[in-house]
């Protein structure tokens, strides 16, 4: 059994009862980063056996959960913050789980993508998320096929490319299109900055750092 666990963004209450009572019965707990989620087991006095699943040993660990699975261990997935398998490790592992029959469950909690889109004022009705663009190659094209786009779009991006981004975005999309920005969600210093494209693309370039991963809300073409 495979049981995928979303884990706080930020803020370590945010984690779900339910959670806290699978990632306490399983026998084997699957962590993006073992040391970064050794500071969330350790809070809430969870001392089960971890091993590491991350994008640069996905198919190799893959192969060896699925055996201890079959084996009639049950299994906890969880990523350094989030739900497993959004724009993090996971997909590979629920695609051979079902390819070999093993149940997978996946519990419901929290994610940047939900409180992001909620709180930017923007049209959530109906909406696009693309995650993290491409750093290079296809960039551009994949742009310039949302430039149409009458969803609202999300992104996902880090902290040293959040500028760059901002102003790609306008440039492609055209920069007096509505957007937003959500940075360190759920943290001490949570910030969300609305405006145009043009303008949160100067602020950002404006800053001589930015810290946290941030969302990128943008309106839908009119």
């Amino acid at each position: 059994m495979l049981y995928l666990v979303p884990t706080p963004i930020g803020n370590l209450a945010d984690i779900t009862l339910r959670a806290l009572e699978v990632l306490r019965s399983v026998d084997l707990i699957a962590c993006e980063d073992t040391r970064h989620s050794r500071v969330l087991l350790t809070h809430y006095g969870i001392k089960k056996p971890t091993i590491s699943y991350h994008n640069y040993n996905e198919r190799t660990r893959t192969a060896q959960l699925i055996d201890r699975m079959h084996a009639g261990e049950r299994v906890a997935l969880i990523t350094d913050a989030g739900a497993p398998g959004l724009s993090d490790p996971g997909f590979f592992l629920v695609r051979q789980c079902h390819a070999d029959g093993i149940p997978v469950e996946a519990l419901p909690g929290p994610t940047a993508l939900i409180p992001a889109l909620t709180a930017s004022g923007l049209p959530c009705d109906r909406f696009v998320f693309e995650g993290f663009l491409p750093a290079r190659k296809g960039r551009r094209k994949r742009l310039v096929q949302l430039s149409a786009e009458t969803r609202t779009l999300v992104f996902y991006e880090g902290p040293h490319r959040l500028a760059r981004t901002l102003a790609d975005l306008a440039q492609t999309l055209g920069g007096g299109r509505p957007a937003a920005v959500a940075r360190e969600l759920t943290k001490k210093f949570e910030e969300m900055r609305g405006g145009t494209l043009e303008e949160l693309a100067t602020h950002y370039a404006s800053q001589a750092s930015v810290r946290g991963e941030a969302v990128i809300i943008v309106g839908p073409a009119s």
